[in-house]
């Protein structure tokens, strides 16, 4: 029988060397004679086992890792095509402490099948969800997402079943469904694993996603710092057309639903829906007023539904379990999962799926294992570059939109950056406006011009000139900028600078000039 041997091909584990442990575990398949074959899977999301070999034995998987080149041979000599014992065997993929700990719904098929392979995806419970859609009334369909308490998993939070229901009551000749694949906040990368590892389930959610609105064409708008996953994607796409899955007859049924995926040029921006709509346009990247809202006239002047991938990554599951099973997981009113991006300076970085509800704490030192470094904790930022800074202190905060909010912080796309207590957060708050002051579109004042001002203050707290009146002036830019500005790039830069204000004013009270001289 042949034995697979799993090697992920996922942008991170490449970054770690997967390819050259590809080239040596098939030189030493070739030069030993046996009878085995390589699957390139997507990642498990354990950034720091990468790469991950997994053997497929009788009694389940058995990972080993992070494997170099220069390991293989003896990995071999142990016998690792029937999961024999090394120092780098981690024993049974599934009951490794990090992955065993999560609730798999979106994430459930990552890094567990060939992500190329409709077979692997129907084996492993992909299409029924489409299947169960394909005969519902689209408005049944809305009702299930919506009774599921799904929201939007961009970081706007808002429920996709309202979002739904008002394209499916808009009238119109034609409906675009769009795909917000613009990751481009910092420590952040579930999309990217969703597109590199599981792309059948982002077809699917964006099948079922027209079929419930009334739309038949569906575009994936994502970065060219991806390139692996436009390339999965791509290829995904054509399959899933070739097999009847997209086309004027989905899976054989009176509904037509074709996409494409396309590429943006970098801008930050372009993940805002509007200004990602003008660049889908063939436009300038530039966030467009709001009414009217893209429900109602968006991508070509059509009503649009536009989701995050983890949105519509997550359809297929309530589709195919029912809106009460997904809605039983998470608290409050955060319904589901939600994938952690735990990443910066952290020991065990990597994603992690659960249901809403666990402490900022319990992620950051019991999964998350404390700092790389060993040092303490000083800060965690949440919800990428615009995320705000939470000390310890509000570790206790549980992981739920409100929670989060009432806090004064952003769940947004849940990635969590973790910083020792050697960072400085005066610097960190510069960075935010430098970061705004760099990818604003330019055409609202507040962000265009409040970004660069705020470097300016930053700058003349940190040379200690008048730092008392420039805090005052910082703080007073900040609530000009979240009130004033079109959209959120300009509107949460100071979430960032007022949090690091608020929680480490030791950091924005550098010796004045004066006193440094003497």
């Amino acid at each position: 029988m042949t034995v697979r041997i799993f090697i992920p091909r996922d942008a991170a584990a490449l970054a770690l060397g997967a390819e050259s442990v590809v080239e040596a575990i098939s030189g030493e398949i070739a030069a030993r004679a046996l009878d085995a074959t390589i699957v390139r899977n997507g990642s498990r999301g354990m950034h720091w086992l990468e790469p991950l070999v997994e053997i497929e034995t009788a009694d389940g998987r058995v990972a080993y890792g992070p494997v170099k080149a220069g390991d293989v041979a003896s990995l071999f000599d142990a016998g690792l095509t029937s999961g024999g014992a090394h120092p780098l065997c981690l024993g049974k993929t599934e009951e490794i402490p990090f992955l065993k700990r999560q609730t798999r719904l979106t994430f459930a098929r990552c890094g567990v099948i060939d992500p190329l392979s409709l077979d692997d995806y129907r084996a492993h419970g992909g299409l029924r969800g489409l299947e169960r859609a394909v005969v519902m009334q689209p408005a049944a369909i809305v009702a299930e997402v919506t009774e599921s308490g799904l929201r939007g998993r961009g970081g706007a939070g808002f429920p996709t079943g309202i979002k739904w229901k008002t394209v499916l009551e808009t009238p119109g000749a034609r409906k675009y469904i769009v795909c917000n694949a613009d990751e481009g906040d910092s420590g952040t990368f579930a999309d990217r694993m969703i597109m590199e590892g599981d792309p059948f389930v982002l077809i699917e959610g964006m099948a079922i996603a027209g079929i419930a609105t009334g739309a038949t064409k569906g575009y994936i708008y994502t970065r060219s710092e991806y390139p692996h996953a436009i390339a999965v994607m791509s290829a995904a796409v054509e399959i899933a057309r070739a097999a009847g899955v997209l086309g004027t007859s989905v899976l054989g049924s009176a509904h037509a639903f074709d996409m494409e995926v396309r590429t943006g040029a970098g801008a930050y921006v372009c993940g805002e829906e509007t200004s990602l709509l003008n660049s889908l346009e063939g436009k300038r990247g530039l966030v467009r007023a709001k009414p009217p809202l893209p429900a109602h006239k968006g991508l070509f002047d059509r009503p649009t539904v536009i989701n995050n991938v983890i949105s519509l990554a997550s359809v297929p599951v309530i589709l195919d379990k029912g809106a009460g099973y997904y809605r039983d997981f998470g608290m409050g009113r955060s319904r589901g999962t939600i994938p952690l991006q735990i990443a910066g300076n952290v020991r065990h970085g990597g994603l992690f799926e659960t249901a809403f509800g666990l402490t900022l704490g319990e992620i950051v030192d019991e999964i998350g294992g404390g700092t790389a470094s060993g040092r303490p904790v000083k800060a965690v930022q949440v919800g990428g570059p615009l995320g705000a800074y939470f000390p310890r202190a509000l570790f206790d905060t549980p992981f739920d939109y409100e929670a989060f909010a009432a806090r004064d912080g952003l769940i947004g796309h849940a990635g969590i950056v973790v910083f020792d207590d050697t960072a400085d957060m005066l610097k960190q708050a510069r960075f935010a406006m430098e970061f705004c002051a760099i990818e604003s579109c330019g055409k609202c004042t507040p962000c265009r011009i409040g970004s660069i001002r705020g470097v300016e203050v930053a700058d003349a707290i940190a040379a200690g000139i008048e730092p008392e009146k420039n805090r005052v002036l910082l703080a007073d830019l900040c609530n000009t900028m979240k009130f004033g500005s079109l959209c959120a790039l300009g509107g949460f830069t100071p979430y960032p600078v007022m949090s690091a204000m608020t929680h480490f004013p030791e950091d924005f009270s550098p010796v004045p000039m004066v006193e440094a001289a003497e």
